[in-house]
């Protein structure tokens, strides 16, 4: 099972969002739960960015919302990197 490792840059950022965006704190929650146990799920749509984040992943917290992440899958390592809107991360 892979484990999330949450940098003090991404906690900033998570919680900037969770403050101006409260009625989102148990779709982001159950968001990161769902990537704990299983990063392929569907509901969680992860792909791979392009461009300028081509290093990157996404995966949806709702279909406006989504969290951009590092995903190292040889050593079971997930880093959040920015959550936010489509608009605010990409």
């Amino acid at each position: 099972m892979p484990k999330i490792i949450y940098t003090d840059s991404y906690n900033k950022k998570a919680g900037k969002f969770i403050k101006k965006h409260p009625e989102l704190k148990n779709q982001y929650k159950k968001a990161l739960e769902i990537l704990e146990v299983n990063p392929y799920h569907a509901s969680l749509r992860l792909h791979k960015l392009e461009g300028k984040l081509k290093d990157l992943y996404s995966i949806s917290i709702n279909m406006r919302y989504r969290i951009s992440l590092e995903f190292i899958i040889e050593d079971e390592k997930i880093i959040p990197i920015n959550v936010g809107s489509h608009d605010e991360i990409y």
